[in-house]
């Protein structure tokens, strides 16, 4: 081991062992590829950096010796693709392997990774495209992302290049009734057939006006010298959903990277001889969160599976069959793993649990606690931060209570004046920025206005609200700017709103979350008809397929509600909340006044 975490963290603990205080020291010229990746190559080329595997049959355990090599040669083939410092590239590849070799060669070249959902409609894309002026995307075959891409790109004059990466199945390859893959003869090797050390990479990928990923990887050469970067530069960039406008562009610099030590330390526990699995596709914050930055950091292996649909037996199984020993993944998971027979499963080699993205429920911690015997320990975060709030390793979490601030942030929950809430009374979680600490975003890329709208006066305000009891530990509340979280998805009213109003039955709309018992969250529309036009079950299920055909399937109303009018403040701004409160309003039982 090379304690490399030491190098940049300063920890202290109190006498019952418990986190009292934790910094990070990011070195001007600190690189996560460089001082991470290959100096563990260099030193401890056989350490297990991550076993990733897929519904297929196929599997690849990676060492970090490996991991530098194939970052290397990705690195010198995106540089002939040219992809060089400063260059934004985004990032679609499911939880294909071939993204763990693309974030590290980016670093390497001092280009901005832009990971995102492969499940993007070109409504979402072209926004995306053209906001953060992209200039190379590097995308899976798997699915019909890459038709997207195409159907957009001759609009987005910034994109100068496209890379196909062959997922040789991705986990969306058919089966027949006897389970066996059903693979086209023509469809070239899948599954158990390119496990091994040479079948990385070996399935190539055509399409016309692409560059083939895999061919040009395995071409590269493995010898890549250290370049010029910054860490104070843009290393990682997020789209995150908001209310009042498209999405927002959330920047960070390297030191990012090393906040999460304290995510993957004291959240997940995660160990040098463990196997850490947090269940996030690439697409979204979460999988660097858990899958990368700190895990590495701390030298540990992470376990990915790359499937497309959730099957809580499956995921159970794995645990089992790998020796998983940390687990993360949100409460709909675990709610659905509840829903199988738990205790069919060897869960013996599983030591900790951690949860995040929803309020974890008090059954489903009692539930996990009388079946696993462990603690499932919530924690909080932003795309715009690292973890700022949670039940750390060592402590007692309360049940329903998001933790309490890491010690990394000065936390504060305040009233709208910046004053500090009593005991007991909601206001909104804000982090002191003054020193700026790390991990906090650097800005919202060109916007300048809603930068200021978060980050003012001190403080970073995060739009949560919460409230604190008499030991310290927060209690979540919900969002300022209607967010709504569902089954792990982070959805932006305003996007679907968009794509509805663009539909001539619609005259006006609003979206809203309401309570869904599985899901967290589910999407509702409440709907203002145009003349002409009659709510119907038929009317109901072709909105909710005009908003999948323009924008991620995952965000189309699963609710529809016909109103005559919506509810507005006096200079006509919708009032989400009173749809809200209606909607959690109890129902008089028929025939009572």
């Amino acid at each position: 081991m090379r304690n490399i975490h030491q190098r940049y963290v300063r920890e202290t603990y109190d006498d019952q062992g418990l986190l009292e205080t934790f910094s990070v020291e990011c070195p001007p010229d600190f690189n996560f590829g460089y001082d991470v990746v290959d100096d563990i190559a260099e030193n401890d080329p056989d350490r297990r950096a991550m076993v990733w595997c897929n519904p297929e049959g196929e599997e690849h355990v990676f060492t970090f010796g490996d991991m530098k090599e194939w970052s290397d040669r990705t690195a010198n083939f995106l540089a002939s693709c040219g992809i060089g410092r400063g260059d934004f590239v985004m990032v679609i590849l499911r939880r294909h392997y071939q993204f763990w070799f693309v974030a590290t060669a980016l670093a390497k070249l001092g280009a901005v990774m832009v990971p995102a959902t492969f499940m993007l409609k070109e409504h979402d894309l072209e926004y995306r495209l053209q906001g953060a002026g992209i200039k190379a995307v590097i995308a899976t075959s798997c699915g019909d992302i890459a038709d997207v891409v195409d159907n957009v790109a001759a609009s987005c004059p910034t994109v100068q290049a496209k890379i196909l990466v062959n997922g040789a199945g991705g986990g969306l390859t058919p089966r027949d009734g006897n389970g066996a893959l059903a693979v086209a003869a023509d469809a070239g090797p899948v599954g158990a057939a390119l496990s091994g050390p040479d079948g990385v990479c070996a399935a190539p990928g055509e399409r016309a006006g692409w560059k083939d990923f895999n061919a040009g990887v395995r071409a590269a050469s493995a010898d890549f010298a250290r370049r010029e970067t910054a860490a104070a530069e843009p290393m990682l960039m997020y789209f995150s959903s908001g209310t009042s406008g498209n999405p927002k562009m959330v920047l960070h610099d390297s030191a990012y990277a090393l906040a999460h030590l304290v995510t993957a330390k004291h959240w997940h526990d995660v160990r040098p001889d463990g196997i850490h699995f947090t269940i996030a596709d690439t697409g979204w914050g979460k999988a660097v969160w858990g899958k990368y930055y700190g895990q590495w950091l701390m030298e540990a292996c992470v376990f990915t599976y790359d499937f497309d649909r959730f099957r809580p037996s499956e995921i159970l199984s794995l645990i089992g069959h790998y020796r998983i020993t940390t687990l993360c993944c949100p409460p709909t998971m675990y709610r659905l793993m509840m829903q199988e027979d738990v205790d069919a499963f060897d869960l013996s080699s599983l030591e900790y649990s951690t949860t995040a993205g929803e309020a974890l429920n008090p059954d489903l911690f009692d539930f996990w606690k009388e079946h696993t015997g462990l603690t499932i320990y919530e924690g909080f975060g932003q795309t715009e931060t690292p973890l700022t709030v949670a039940n750390l390793v060592g402590s007692t979490p309360r049940s329903g209570s998001m933790g309490k601030p890491v010690p990394l942030y000065d936390v504060e929950i305040q009233r709208d004046d910046g004053g500090r809430c009593n005991t007991g009374e909601t206001g909104e979680i804000c982090i002191r920025m003054d020193p700026r600490p790390a991990g906090i975003m650097m800005e919202y890329y060109r916007d300048a206005e809603k930068t200021a709208e978060a980050i003012h006066d001190g403080w970073y305000h995060t739009g949560d609200t919460a409230w604190c009891d008499e030991d310290g530990y927060f209690w979540y509340v919900g969002r300022n700017d209607d967010v709504i979280k569902s089954s792990g998805y982070r959805i932006g009213p305003f996007e679907i709103e968009s794509v509805l109003l663009e539909h001539e039955a619609v005259r006006e709309c609003a979206v809203t979350g309401v309570p869904d018992p599985v899901r967290g969250a589910a999407v509702k529309a409440t709907v203002v008809l145009a003349p002409g036009f009659a709510g119907s079950d038929e009317l109901t299920r072709e909105l909710q397929t005009w908003v999948k055909r323009q924008t991620a399937p995952y965000k189309y109303p699963r609710i529809v509600d016909y109103v005559d009018e919506l509810p507005k403040t006096v200079n006509g701004k919708i009032r989400r909340v009173a749809i809200r409160q209606a909607d959690d309003a109890p129902q008089t039982p028929e025939g009572l006044v």
